[in-house]
This record gives structure tokens, sequence and C-alpha cells, in this order.
């Protein structure tokens, strides 16, 4: 199998398992790299995902390949893994520290919520 079919079939595989978890995601249809939609999987609100399914492995590169191509008002994400292994996410430590304070506002807003109801 060569490295394209290989990229392509690990975004069809990330797609799937989003999908599998509720989210309407697809991967998109590049043509030369370019489709003005640069992330290689959509349906995943507020985030840029490269997909790489690769044997070396080039974090740097993919990291500011996400970070180039990214929209301003999404989080540039790296999903990759190799044969045999699971998916990993990379992201920046600024961007899992936000995710992580939403979350946290998220959670508290419900426990005032629910302790309103008590």
């Amino acid at each position: 199998m060569n490295s394209k079919d290989k990229g392509k079939r690990g975004e069809r595989e990330v797609a799937n398992i989003l999908k599998a978890h509720g989210y309407d995601a697809r991967r998109t249809a590049q043509f030369c790299g370019n489709t003005g939609e640069a992330a290689d999987v959509i349906g995943l609100d507020g985030f840029h995902l490269e997909v790489k399914r690769c044997e070396t492995t080039k974090i740097w590169d993919w990291i500011h390949q996400a970070e180039r191509d990214h929209k301003a008002d999404t989080v540039p994400l790296v999903v990759f893994r190799r044969s045999h292994e699971q998916w990993q996410v990379a992201l920046s430590l600024e961007a899992f520290l936000d995710m992580l304070k939403k979350l946290k506002e998220q959670t508290d807003g419900r426990e005032k919520v629910n302790s309103n109801l008590s």
C-alpha cells in the first residue's frame, strides 16, 4: 500500500471513530492538498485536524503544518498513529489548558445549577 492510500485510510478511520462518538465527521476531498478546507477531517467544531497514518513520526513537521493551515477560530490538532498502535493527539499546552478551563467552567456551571435545584 502506498503512503497516499495509507493516509486516506487513516483519515477515514479517524472520521469513523468520531462518527461512532456522535460527531458528524467526514474526510475532506483534497486534490493536490488544496480544497479551501485544509483540514484532513472535518466535523469536530472548533478544531482543525491533521491526520497522519505513518510509521515514521515527524511530529514537529505535522504540528507546524496544522498551525500553518488552521483557521483563526480553530485549535490545530495532529491525530496520528503507526501500525498496531493507538491513535494519539498532539496539541499545544496552551490549547490544552484552555480546553481544561472551559471544561471546568461548564462543570462549575452545572454544579451551581444542580445545587440550586436541591
